[in-house]
């Protein structure tokens, strides 16, 4: 367990010192503003979708180390993806970070699953979660004030 914690300690700084995909991007297909109260984070998420599938994605904002690790770590895992295992990872991550049982039908969450860490602190769960319910969001193309209230 000890090591676990290790690494999420490590994989959170040196994502929030070198986030990947941190840009606003031209032109998006998706896009929405995303808003945690609690905390103060504030981001943006940007898509590009071809044929089903996640050709480009993006953020922008400021957070928390937690938030912006999450998002960057999102962004490297979503990038790629059909938008149905997307939709899938995103309701697996959100899972595993808020329910207390398992759900036999998630998807796998690799190396995402570092970022479990984050329930041993409750209050933190909303900063690891906006960059995901963001995406959702620019996925669906709602419009408005994402936020995690």
């Amino acid at each position: 367990m000890d090591n676990l914690r290790e690494l999420y300690q490590e994989v959170i700084l040196d994502h929030n010192k070198n986030p990947r995909n941190f840009r606003k991007m031209e032109t998006p297909d998706g896009f929405a503003h995303g808003n945690n109260p609690l905390c103060g984070d504030q981001i943006d998420v940007y898509l590009r979708i071809t044929d089903g599938m996640v050709e480009d994605i993006s953020f922008d904002g400021n957070g928390c180390a937690i938030c912006t690790s999450s998002a960057s770590m999102m962004t490297q895992a979503l990038k790629g993806m059909s938008e149905a295992d997307a939709k899938a990872l995103f309701t697996s991550f959100h899972h595993a970070l808020t329910d207390k049982e398992e759900h036999p039908e998630d998807v796998p969450l690799g190396k995402l699953k570092v970022l479990t860490g984050v329930k041993d602190y409750p209050v933190r769960v909303k900063c690891a979660t906006l960059a995901w319910h963001t995406f959702d969001a620019a996925l669906k193309k709602l419009q408005g004030n994402i936020s995690t209230e």
